[in-house]
């Protein structure tokens, strides 16, 4: 294979799938798409569905649901006489493509010279799908169908033939009609310009050509893939998390891995992992799985994203577990224990290579629903706000301050936008002091808002990590939990599951204040340089308390500079301070021990 060629082929289909990110992004309707990016485009190879390649704008969450989404569909399409030109299936059904009912999938094949050359698939959220609460987060749902419609295989387009009823089944189970249906053709649409794209690269290099370079590029990434799993020294290693909750019964749920390394491959077992859960916060087996991989990815950015990738590992999950939950589970709040398999994997992987994998980030998205009628149109609304937050110190440096969730990477909705489109005001859109773990390297900082209503309202909320925060690794510390309060009427409340309200009524004047966590710190935070600690101090990340009695520092002077203070250490004095702190330190630990 001549690498030139390869390496300019490979570029130009990432490039296709980028355009149809893009494309998608500009067109689309709904805030949730076109402010977030809460969408994801792939080419999937026409036999075994394996991804191609995928573009870099949408969601990492959708990582390898989408290849599974595809495989899933291939022997269902085949019952049905095979794909067509101009077919293109729709299907939400979250125990065949993972994550939630909002997430709905086109797939759609590209035929040349009338043979079957990829498959392409675009998935997008929907800003409302139904369902007993808008948005479609449910925190007190106990089956699937309470979340939303749900959609089996089904083909939207027959040989270029609209379905029409099926459109009009959509739109008149949705509160946001008309959005939901311009999304619905700007995903459609966006087949035009993958299409466009693969046959100008057919009519350069010719389809067989193509084909040697993805079969070589999948090929090569299952051995660089492998390549830095030898690097990982053989053995078991086992980490777990919790959830707070599931938002019906407040108790912890257990998420937890067995990771083993041997040789050039991976065993994620997750059998020990809790049955699935009453509530809305099970995950599909291939969400699981996906999840794996984003950690994967993270860890080793420098392998490109196709099937190839996926090869070296094998899986133990449960089914009915909390990890693989079966119908009618609910799934809307996928997006929380997601984060705890994230961890998990973080956790394990840290044992063994610990310079290499950062501590957990903020680890809850938190999203935040409004919904309601708009005094001046009479048209209903949904509004939502996902978490940003902090992400983990590693040993190259600190956290990642105010960043979108490591595996949605969903933005926050503009002030302004939100403000124009909502009958809502915020008072507060800030960096949370304190809020990342301590260490020699910090976690970045969390977020927190505040917004008042304008008129009546229903307000939804289905986060985590309260009770449970993100760890530290390496000797660093947790960092802040998440914070949910909401006014009524004059009186401030936290949320009986503290992060999970269903349908909260709000009146004008009343008011939500959240907060996200940061992320975990990494090594002892005696360790970390005086100047990054001055320097932490002086743009707001931490405060004079956490500086003198976590990092150990004393203060020479302070300045006030308005309603802010600017600040000067001791440096020899810090010194004698950290030396008197750690020597206290080892004095506590037990003979034959090790801090």
């Amino acid at each position: 294979m001549d690498p030139v060629t390869l390496a300019v082929v490979r570029g130009a289909l990432e490039q296709i799938a980028d355009e149809m990110d893009l494309h998608l992004i500009h067109a689309a309707i709904s805030p949730i798409i076109s402010e977030t990016n809460d969408c994801a485009h792939g080419i999937f190879h026409p036999k075994n569905g394996e991804t191609i390649a995928q573009g870099r704008f949408g969601l990492p969450v959708f990582l390898a649901n989408m290849q599974f989404t595809v495989q899933n569909l291939i022997p269902i399409a085949e019952k049905a006489g095979g794909f067509k030109p101009g077919d293109v299936w729709i299907l939400n059904d979250p125990y065949l493509c993972g994550t939630h009912l909002q997430d709905v999938v086109l797939v759609a094949p590209h035929f040349v010279d009338g043979e079957l050359f990829a498959l392409l698939a675009s998935t997008g959220h929907w800003m409302d799908i139904g369902g007993a609460v808008p948005g479609g987060w449910a925190p007190s749902a106990q089956d699937i169908h309470t979340e939303g419609v749900l959609i089996p295989p089904v083909k939207l387009y027959d040989q270029g033939k609209l379905n029409d009823s099926l459109v009009s089944m959509f739109t008149r189970n949705v509160r946001l009609p008309t959005q939901i249906e311009g999304d619905l053709f700007a995903m459609a649409n966006v087949f035009t310009v993958a299409r466009r794209g693969l046959d100008s690269l057919i009519q350069r290099y010719g389809a067989e050509t193509l084909r040697d370079c993805i079969t070589e590029m999948i090929d090569r990434s299952e051995r660089q893939m492998r390549s830095y799993i030898e690097e990982i020294p053989d053995g078991t290693y086992y980490a777990e998390d919790y959830l707070d909750n599931d938002g019906i019964v407040d108790k912890p749920i257990k998420f937890a891995l067995s990771l083993t390394v041997e040789g050039s491959s991976l065993h994620f077992d997750f059998s020990q992992s809790d049955p699935a859960a009453r509530g809305p916060v099970n995950l599909a087996r291939s969400t699981t799985q996906s999840t794996c991989y984003i950690a994967l990815k993270h860890i080793f950015p420098e392998v490109p994203i196709n099937g190839g990738v996926f090869r070296p590992t094998r899986f133990t999950i449960p089914e009915g577990s909390i990890v693989s939950a079966a119908y009618p589970s609910p799934v809307s709040g996928y997006l929380e224990p997601i984060g705890r398999v994230f961890d998990v994997v973080l956790g394990t992987l840290a044992q063994a290579i610990p310079q290499r994998v950062p501590a957990p980030a903020f680890g809850t998205v938190g999203v935040v629903t409004v919904g309601g009628r708009h005094p001046a149109t009479n048209q209903y609304y949904v509004a939502v706000f996902p978490y940003p937050g902090g992400y983990g110190g590693h040993s190259k440096g600190d956290g990642l301050v105010h960043g979108t969730p490591p595996i949605s990477m969903a933005n926050f909705m503009s002030i302004e936008m939100s403000e124009h489109r909502y009958p809502l005001q915020f008072q507060e859109y800030a960096l949370r002091e304190d809020s990342g773990g301590a260490g020699k390297f910090r976690g970045g900082c969390g977020s927190q808002y505040q917004f008042t209503v304008l008129s009546d309202a229903v307000v939804s909320a289905l986060g985590d990590r309260v009770d449970h925060k993100p760890f530290g690794i390496a000797g660093g510390k947790d960092a802040a939990p998440s914070v949910v309060r909401v006014n009524n009427g004059g009186r401030e409340t936290t949320p009986p599951m503290r992060s999970k309200m269903e349908k909260q009524p709000m009146a004008a004047g009343d008011w939500l204040f959240a907060a996200s966590p940061g992320g975990g710190g990494f090594g002892d935070p005696l360790t970390r340089a005086l100047d990054a600690v001055e320097r932490d101090l002086n743009l707001g990340y931490i405060s004079r308390a956490t500086a003198e009695d976590i990092y150990g520092v004393v203060i020479a002077e302070e300045q006030r500079l308005g309603d802010r203070s600017r600040y000067r250490l001791d440096a020899e004095a810090s010194a004698a301070k950290r030396d008197r702190l750690q020597s206290g330190q080892q004095e506590k630990v037990p003979a034959g021990l090790h801090a």
